[in-house]
């Protein structure tokens, strides 16, 4: 029997774990401007059918996107992947430009939450800062150019090959890491 994989229309939504829903929404209504649109709470899972009460928000990130979060009051405290260092793990947002980006921190600093960055990627710069969940959060802006995306698409196969074989990075795409004095 032959398959085909699916089409895909995009990421319907992503689903984190939250220790206060109302909290939650608030922070993100506050901090980056969501709009809170949908809660679903239920005592038995529909999936599984496990009694596991449960209150599942849903804000709206723009762009079609959705981010959601369950708060999860009969299940152990919520922690994260000790194995996995905290800047691994996190949600990134996009930004319209450099500009935006600074703006973003200001405001976000004002909060009187701590932010790291700008920090240069070679073709995108971001922030990254906490939520009050624990998790890591990153707003970027791409900076890159046609050319620059193109070079790291034809090289991306190599360089994954290459990491497969030796895991050490490859160094096709140093280029990267060298900030242009202007935009420090």
């Amino acid at each position: 029997m032959t398959t085909t994989a699916p089409t895909l229309g995009g990421v319907h939504h992503v689903a984190y774990r939250c220790k206060d829903a109302k909290e939650t929404v608030e922070f993100y209504e506050r901090v980056l401007g969501m709009k809170y649109t949908t809660a679903f709470a239920e005592d038995y899972v529909p999936s599984t059918g496990a009694y596991d009460p449960y209150m599942h928000i849903f804000l709206d990130a723009g762009g079609g996107n959705v981010l959601a979060f369950f708060e999860l009051p009969g299940q152990k405290d919520m922690g994260r992947d000790e194995n996995t260092p905290a800047w691994v793990q996190h949600i990134a947002f996009k930004v319209a430009d450099f500009e935006a980006l600074k703006a973003a921190k200001a405001h976000i600093e004002a909060q009187g939450i701590d932010v790291l960055g700008p920090t240069f990627h070679g073709v995108f710069r971001s922030i990254y800062f906490f939520d009050p969940n624990g998790h890591r959060l990153e707003l970027a802006c791409d900076i890159g150019t046609d050319e620059q995306y193109r070079e790291l698409a034809r090289v991306a196969p190599l360089m994954l090959d290459e990491w497969s074989r030796t895991k050490k990075a490859p160094r096709h795409a140093d280029w990267l890491h060298q900030e242009p004095v202007e935009e420090r």
